[in-house]
């Protein structure tokens, strides 16, 4: 089996995935848009749905709760168990997202809400984009989550951290090569552009490919009201924001300003 990366294994084996999308108001927005978006195309429950790159059942725990037989995949024994514990009624098991053992055409629809983000070599992240192809359904929804090309510079710019140090260095490499190697604070990231994101989809082969911006161009100043204001501030704003991302569904050129992004597409 493909291993994962040491370094995005140690990240997770102590970072809090759990409460990511529950503690701060960007992550609501993250995870109510998701929602949104996604309950737009999936199938009617009581559908098959493997949650790739699952983490420890943020997103398999909505779904199970609305009537979908779910399973769970992640490489992090941490998340696994956390799934297993905290998650009725989802089965949840060790894998890799670019190498399943899953039979084809076993699901309704397959989630990569995570896996894109850190497989740094673009074959790999089509060896996954193929791999959730493979094991849906022919005309199946498969969807995949990128983090912005753009989103760590809007990110230090609306806390007032983008020095010309890191201006010169990190952020102005990953705006022009999407690569982040994990050295302040974070781990192993690919940032995608809409457009590469899109590409990678028709490239594995799916059909019907469009890509929607989650949180929308208003997410950063959600997070500038957290920071400046504390969270329940920013929650306030959290509605106006989805109103916002909304609206610029409707209009690709805001695509690229969320600070995650979904491709959607049918295998």
């Amino acid at each position: 089996m493909t291993t994962i990366d040491a370094r995005i294994a140690d990240f997770y084996a102590e970072y809090d995935e759990a409460s990511r999308l529950h503690s701060t108001a960007t992550g609501r927005l993250e995870l109510e848009r998701t929602q949104e978006l996604l309950h737009q195309h999936l199938p009617p429950p009581p559908a098959r749905v493997l949650d790739l790159g699952g983490g420890p059942g943020t997103h398999a725990r909505w779904l199970v709760e609305d009537g979908y037989e779910v399973l769970l995949v992640d490489p992090v024994p941490k998340h696994v168990e956390q799934a297993r514990e905290h998650v009725p009624g989802c089965s949840a098991e060790l894998g890799d997202a670019r190498e399943l053992t899953l039979p084809t055409h076993s699901f309704d629809a397959v989630l990569l809400l995570g896996p894109l983000y850190h497989l740094a070599n673009r074959a790999d992240r089509l060896r996954a984009l193929s791999e959730a192809r493979r094991v849906a359904r022919p005309g199946g929804l498969v969807a995949a989550a990128g983090i912005s090309r753009y989103s760590l510079m809007q990110d230090y710019t609306v806390s007032a951290g983008l020095t010309p140090e890191l201006l010169a260095g990190e952020v102005t490499e990953v705006v022009r090569t999407g690569s982040y190697d994990g050295s302040r604070g974070f781990t192993v990231v690919h940032f995608h552009t809409a457009a590469e994101l899109s590409e990678e989809a028709v490239e594995a082969g799916l059909n019907g490919v469009r890509v929607r911006g989650i949180e929308g161009p208003g997410w950063a100043y959600v997070v500038a009201a957290g920071r400046c204001a504390g969270q329940e501030a920013a929650g306030m704003l959290v509605a106006d924001a989805i109103a916002t991302a909304r609206l610029a569904d409707d209009h690709g050129v805001f695509t690229d300003a969320s600070a995650h992004m979904l491709v959607i597409g049918t295998a």
